[in-house]
C-alpha cells in the first residue's frame, strides 16, 4: 500500500468512526430526553399513535460502540469511563455529546501537549509498521483447532481455556487431556472412555503424587516385616510387580503379594519327591516377575513355577555343577542360567511348553549373569544376554557365538548392570598406580563399542544400577562407602554421598530420590538435587536387595553366615534365633494405605470367641463403617 493511499484509508477510517459516534450519541440523547418526557406527562395515549419515537440503532451496534468508547478511555489513562459517559449525557440525560471536544474528521489529530495518544491513533501507527491488514476473526473446522492445541501443555491448554467459550471448550478436549495423562504415566492402561474426565484424573494425579513424595520425603507410611519362622535362615530374595519371593536354609520357597497387603504367604512346592530320603537342599537364587517365579538349590536343581498357579512347578531341569548365576526376563517366560562354563537359557511357548532355547559354552567361569530387557524375542523364544566371567564380559546372542564386548587382562569385574541398548560394568585396578583407579566402563549393544569410562576410585564398584536410573544418568555403589551418580554424556561425576558405615551394596535411583543399601544393614533415602539425606533406617544383616516402586520399598537383609554357631538349640533343629535369620522389610508410602490393625481391635461384638493376640484391651474398638 503506497502512502497516498495509506493516507486516504486513515481519512476514510477516521471519518466512518466519527460520523458512527456522531449518530449513536445523538440517538441516545433523544430516546433519554423522550423517557424523561414520559415520565414528567404520563397519559393512555401518549404512545398510541407512534408519532415521536425515534428508531434507534440496534442492540449490536450500540454494544459495539460502548465497546469502543470504553476501550478508548482506558487508554487516555481515565480512572472512571462510566462515571464520564453518565457526566456525558450518553446514558442519562446531557445535552452534549462530547465529539465537539474530542473534534470533528478532519481536526481530531490535533492534541495538547502532553495528552495521551488517542486508540485509533495508535492503531494507525500499529499499521505502519506491518506490510499486511491481519485477520482477527477466523473460523476454523474444530478437528484443526484440536491440532493445533495439541502442541500445547498442561499450563498453555489451562490459559487458553480462559480466553472464551469457545478456547474453552477446544482445551478441555477429553482427547487432549488423555494423551497428556499417558505421556505423564498416569492410567496407562485406560482406555479414553474409561473416564469421563480427563482434565480431573490429571489433577487427581498430580495431587496425590505430590502427596506421595510428601510421604517419602517425611517418612510416612505403613510399614511391615516378611517373615517365615521354620523356614531357618533367608538366604535369598527378589520383588518385582508387588510380588515378593524368598528362599530359605530348609529349601522352602514363599511367595507374597503385597499389592493386597497380605501377610501370608504363598507356599510353592518343590519337585523332589517325598519319597526321596534327607534333607532338602538349601535354596541360593531366586528370581520373580509378573508371570514365573523360579528357585536354584544347592548341586544345581532348578524350580520354576507360575505366579497365578503356584503351588507346583511348571517346569524343572537340572545342571550338573553348582549354579553360579541366574536372570530373568522382566517381562516375559525366559531364564538364564549357569553352571561351570556353560549358560543354559530355558523359554515358554504360548502353549505353555518349556525348551531349552540356547546353549552357549564359554571359556572362564561366570559370576554375573543378565538378560538384555526390551530386547526382542527369537523365534525359539530366547533374548540376547550379557555374561560376566573374571575380566571379561560376553554379549551372547541367539544363534551366534559368544561376543567378546569388555576384556582387560587381570582387571576383573565386580557388577553389571544392562539397560535396553546400553552396558555398565565395574573393572577392579590391576596394581598398584593410583592414576589407573576402579572405573565403570560403559558399552553400547548395537555397536558393541565403548561410550564412556566412569569414575577413578581407590575402592572396588560392588554395584550399578543403569536400567532404573534416569536418561543419561547412572548411580553406584562403592566400597570406600560412597553413593556416586554419573553423567553419560560428559563421563564426570554429578552427585557424591556419604553416609554409610561399611561399603554399599545395592543402590537405585528414580528423578527425585536415591535409595541406598549397605553391608552395615543401614538402608539411606536421600534427595537428589540438595544431595541430603532423608531418613535411614538400620538392621542387623547387610541389604542384598533393595528396590523401590512408585509407593514401596522393599529391602532384604540377608545374612552372611547361613549357618551360625550357637544358632539352635540341638543339632537336629532346624529352627534358628531370630536375630540370625535375616528380615524382608516393606514400607507402603500411598495415601490410602494405613498401619494393619489386628482383627482384635476391629471387633463388631459378633463374635464370641476369638484370639486375642495376648492383648489385654479393656473395651475393643469399633468398626467404623
Amino acid at each position: 500500500m503506497g502512502d497516498k493511499e495509506l493516507e486516504k484509508f486513515r481519512l476514510q477510517w477516521r471519518e466512518e468512526i466519527w460520523e458512527r459516534n456522531r449518530r449513536g450519541r445523538a440517538t441516545c440523547g433523544e430516546r433519554s430526553s423522550k423517557k424523561r418526557r414520559q415520565q414528567r406527562e404520563p397519559g393512555p395515549g401518549d404512545h398510541g399513535d407512534g408519532e415521536g419515537v425515534v428508531e434507534g440503532p440496534s442492540g449490536r451496534q450500540r454494544a459495539a460502540d460502548d465497546y469502543f468508547y470504553l476501550a478508548e478511555s482506558l487508554l487516555e489513562g481515565r480512572s472512571s469511563p462510566l462515571r464520564e459517559r453518565l457526566e456525558d449525557g450518553r446514558c442519562g440525560g446531557g445535552t452534549e455529546t462530547g465529539s465537539e471536544a474530542r473534534g470533528g474528521p478532519q481536526g481530531q489529530s490535533a492534541q495538547a501537549p502532553g495528552h495521551k495518544e488517542n486508540l485509533l491513533d495508535q492503531l494507525i501507527n500499529d499499521l505502519n509498521e506491518i506490510n499486511e491488514i491481519p485477520f482477527f476473526d477466523i473460523d476454523l473446522p474444530y478437528e484443526l483447532a484440536l491440532k493445533i492445541f495439541a502442541y500445547l501443555g498442561k499450563t498453555e491448554l489451562a490459559r487458553c481455556a480462559q480466553v472464551s467459550k469457545a478456547w474453552k471448550v477446544i482445551a478441555e478436549d477429553e482427547v487432549l487431556w488423555y494423551k497428556h495423562c499417558l505421556k505423564a504415566g498416569y492410567q496407562v492402561k485406560a482406555d479414553i472412555g474409561d473416564f469421563i474426565c480427563w482434565k480431573a484424573v490429571m489433577r487427581d494425579s498430580m495431587k496425590k503424587e505430590q502427596t506421595l513424595q510428601a510421604n517419602w520425603k517425611n517418612r510416612i507410611g505403613a510399614a511391615s516385616q516378611l517373615q517365615y519362622d521354620e523356614g531357618g535362615i533367608l538366604c535369598e530374595a527378589h520383588s518385582c510387580n508387588g510380588l515378593v519371593v524368598s528362599g530359605y536354609t530348609s529349601g522352602d520357597v514363599r511367595m507374597w503379594d503385597i499389592s493386597t497387603w497380605d501377610s501370608s504367604a504363598l507356599y510353592l512346592e518343590t519337585s523332589q519327591s517325598s519319597a526321596e530320603l534327607g534333607p532338602r537342599p538349601p535354596v541360593s537364587f531366586v528370581r520373580i516377575n509378573s508371570t514365573i517365579a523360579v528357585a536354584a538349590y544347592k548341586g544345581g536343581a532348578i524350580d520354576v513355577w507360575s505366579t497365578v498357579l503356584a503351588r507346583e512347578p511348571v517346569h524343572h531341569y537340572q545342571h550338573s555343577q553348582e549354579i553360579q548365576a541366574i536372570a530373568m526376563a522382566s517381562d516375559s517366560a525366559v531364564i538364564a542360567t549357569c553352571s561351570g562354563y556353560q549358560v543354559r537359557l530355558e523359554s515358554c511357548d504360548e502353549k505353555g511348553y518349556w525348551r531349552k532355547a540356547q546353549r552357549f559354552e564359554l571359556q572362564k567361569l561366570v559370576s554375573y549373569l543378565q538378560l538384555v530387557p526390551g530386547a526382542p524375542l527369537n523365534t525359539d523364544g530366547s533374548q540376547p544376554a550379557v555374561a560376566a566371567a573374571e575380566d571379561t564380559v560376553y554379549l551372547l546372542n541367539p544363534d551366534a557365538e559368544p561376543k567378546a564386548l569388555h576384556s582387560i587382562y587381570g582387571n576383573t569385574v565386580t557388577c553389571l548392570d544392562v539397560s535396553t541398548n546400553q552396558l555398565a560394568c565395574g573393572v577392579k585396578s590391576f596394581g598398584w598406580i593410583i592414576s589407573h583407579g576402579n572405573k565403570i566402563h560403559v558399552y553400547c549393544l548395537q555397536t558393541a563399542q565403548p561410550i564412556a569410562t566412569l569414575g577413578n576410585s581407590a575402592g572396588d564398584f560392588t554395584c550399578v544400577n543403569l536400567k532404573d536410573s534416569p536418561p543419561f544418568l547412572a548411580v553406584t555403589g562403592n566400597k570406600d562407602r560412597r553413593v556416586r551418580v554419573y553423567d553419560l554424556r560428559t563421563s564426570k561425576e554429578v552427585i557424591s554421598l556419604y553416609g554409610h558405615q561399611l561399603g554399599v551394596s545395592s543402590v537405585q535411583m528414580d528423578d527425585w530420590k536415591i535409595v541406598s543399601g549397605g553391608e552395615e544393614g543401614l538402608v539411606c533415602v536421600w534427595e537428589q538435587r540438595m544431595g541430603t539425606k532423608l531418613w535411614e533406617m538400620h538392621s542387623r544383616h547387610p541389604v542384598r536387595h533393595l528396590r523401590f516402586g512408585a509407593h514401596t520399598l522393599v529391602t532384604a537383609n540377608i545374612p552372611n553366615e547361613k549357618y551360625p554357631r550357637g544358632a539352635s538349640i540341638m543339632d537336629d533343629d532346624l529352627t534358628a534365633h531370630r536375630r540370625h535369620r535375616g528380615t524382608i522389610y516393606v514400607y507402603d508410602f500411598s495415601v490410602d494405605k494405613s498401619a494393619p490393625v489386628l482383627p482384635i481391635c476391629r471387633s463388631t461384638y459378633d463374635e464370641d470367641v476369638g484370639y486375642s493376640y495376648n492383648i489385654a484391651l479393656s473395651m475393643p474398638y469399633d468398626q467404623i463403617k
